[in-house]
């Protein structure tokens, strides 16, 4: 049996009663397998090139080393939590969850979840989030 992933084209083309049947379930699957390989070679080559990292004795060349190793570390750091997010989403496929909202159940959407395929909320729910993360930075700082 081969499996014949929709193109994008197709996939916003199903109707709306089609949300998250087994064709689109599929081409999200691929979507993040392909984005999780991606990530891991990247998250592979940065690790590699840390430790290929020469020491040098010029105290300049030291600083400056360590600021770029401190910056790879970041954008490490970064790219597991995506990583993170991918895993996640991966599991709500598994579990049939994929492409529903957490907070309210709705559906998040196909557009959305084609610009950003680890999405677990829908618009609403991120920007009254959003909205919360906000009123707590504000409140915070007083």
């Amino acid at each position: 049996m081969t499996l014949t992933l929709l193109t994008e084209a197709e996939l916003l083309a199903q109707p709306a009663d089609d949300y998250m049947n087994d064709d689109q379930q599929q081409f999200f699957r691929a979507l993040l397998l392909s984005q999780r390989a991606e990530l891991q070679a990247r998250i592979a080559e940065e690790f590699e090139a840390l430790r290929e990292r020469e020491i040098s004795s010029d105290p300049a060349d030291i600083g400056s080393a360590e600021e770029q190793r401190q910056w790879q570390l970041r954008l490490l750091e970064r790219e597991k939590k995506l990583l993170d997010k991918i895993d996640e989403a991966l599991d709500r496929l598994a579990r049939d969850e994929y492409g529903w909202c957490l907070e309210t159940a709705e559906a998040i959407g196909l557009r959305r979840l084609l610009l950003r395929p680890t999405a677990s909320l829908c618009i609403e729910a991120k920007e009254r989030q959003e909205q919360r993360e906000k009123h707590l930075r504000h409140t915070d700082g007083a």
